[in-house]
């Protein structure tokens, strides 16, 4: 009867209780099921082998704006040690020149290579204009004996790799979101490469050591909107009338604290409007030539009460010389790991062509050199950051430098056309040659 005893005293309590344990155990079964299912993805996710890690890891890197391949390695260090490397018998420099694929980078890097100076090229190979442009000069570099590793002033990493293989003794830092107008589509590209690049750069170089002399771009840019001329060097630099223009300004000021604190050799360089073979094609000289051979109608912008938009006009060999008379008479740093030991050099110069040019002359010269009439469209100066003229006062670089323009806008011009149009394959009706 002892079954008779264990029953429950209604019958339905007994149905109850068994309806529970079904509830019960259906319960635990559901929470066994995703306590395993929790455990796996535990496991996945941090037991998973570090190969795949780091993959994924070096997957989303190389999805970032930095723009940085692969880079290290006994080939890699191989690379940038041969092209660091002062020819035998001279006492020379071991440049890193960064935005070496841009315009002046490259001329400036040839240069050095040329007289025998060790030069290793940065740059990071952005869409701003026409990355088959840069990749043409990159050629153009590799020809000459100058290696440029792809990547970004703002990868640490990369800059303090490059530092440990090679001990530069100068840095010419190029690299640049340049242009007035696209600051007002992106303005962010302006303080991520011409402020947080040049923090970057100099946060690597002052822990140094040695610490490099380091001579950089700045901008004409900087005069804003001051009305007196030539523009001076002693002259104020705080009325900007771009983004661009107060990001090198900024620039300056950076410089300025950076050789306070840690002691560091910086000379800035004020280019004025700078043209020539291998230029920018968003200047105006570049795509003044692209449109008149197509036919095509050019802006030629006017001041208010029909003032003449001058520009002090560079050709490209002059910036050069001035350029690599700034790394010449560079003084060394005079930091150590980051520490200052004493006072150091802090520079900055006008490097323009002391003769403005209104914009209509350009275009007439280009008309008599492709032979062909522009199909010109007058327009009022838009309020993008454009100022109506420009005009170098060049006495400090002359004393200091030793530097002395020699082209006119003439002559410069015509070695542009010749270049471009021999670059481009065109004929001076624009049309594509057979090669």
């Amino acid at each position: 009867m002892k079954h008779i005893d264990s029953a429950p005293s209604t019958p339905g309590k007994f149905k109850m209780e068994k309806a529970s344990y079904k509830r019960l155990h259906s319960s635990l079964a559901k929470l066994t099921f995703w306590s395993l299912v929790f455990l796996g993805l535990i496991f996945v996710f941090f037991f998973r082998s570090p190969a795949s890690s780091s993959a994924s890891v070096q997957s989303d890197l190389s999805r970032r704006s930095l723009r940085t391949t692969f880079y290290g390695g006994p080939e890699f260090e191989r690379k940038v040690r041969g092209s660091a490397k002062v020819r035998s018998g001279r006492r020379g420099m071991s440049v890193l020149v960064t935005g070496a694929a841009g315009f002046v980078g490259t001329h400036v890097s040839l240069a050095l290579k040329r007289r025998g100076d060790g030069v290793v090229g940065l740059d990071s190979f952005n869409d701003y204009y026409d990355p088959s442009l840069k990749r043409a000069r990159q050629a153009l570099l590799e020809r000459g004996g100058v290696f440029v590793v792809e990547g970004d002033i703002n990868d640490g990493a990369l800059l303090n790799k490059l530092f440990d293989v090679v001990a530069f003794t100068h840095v010419m830092h190029l690299a640049a979101q340049a242009g007035v107008r696209y600051a007002m589509e992106n303005p962010g590209s302006y303080v991520h490469s011409n402020i947080a690049g040049l923090v970057n750069l100099l946060e690597v170089c002052k822990s140094a050591n040695p610490q490099p002399a380091i001579v950089w771009a700045s901008s004409s840019s900087v005069y804003g909107l001051n009305t007196k001329v030539p523009f001076s060097e002693k002259d104020r630099t705080d009325q900007p009338a771009s983004l661009y223009a107060a990001t090198k300004k900024a620039g300056e000021e950076i410089a300025h604290t950076y050789n306070h604190i840690y002691g560091l050799s910086l000379t800035g360089l004020r280019f004025f409007t700078v043209y020539g073979p291998w230029g920018r094609p968003d200047m105006a000289y570049f795509f003044f030539t692209r449109d008149i051979l197509k036919g095509k109608p050019i802006p030629i912008f006017e001041a208010s009460n029909h003032g003449t938009v001058a520009r002090d006009f560079t050709f490209i060999d002059d910036i050069v010389k001035g350029c690599v008379s700034a790394l010449d008479t560079a003084e060394k740093s005079t930091g150590s790991g980051g520490k200052k030991k004493g006072p150091a050099q802090l520079r900055v110069y006008n490097l323009g062509n002391t003769s403005p040019v209104p914009v209509s002359d350009l275009v007439t010269i280009l008309e008599k050199l492709l032979k062909k009439k522009a199909n010109r469209m007058v327009m009022k100066l838009p309020r993008n950051g454009d100022v109506q003229f420009t005009h170098a006062n060049i006495s400090l670089a002359q004393r200091e430098l030793d530097y002395k323009p020699t082209t006119d806008l003439q002559t410069g011009l015509k070695k542009f056309v010749r270049w471009y149009l021999d670059y481009y394959a065109v004929d001076a009706d624009g049309k594509k040659k057979s090669r």
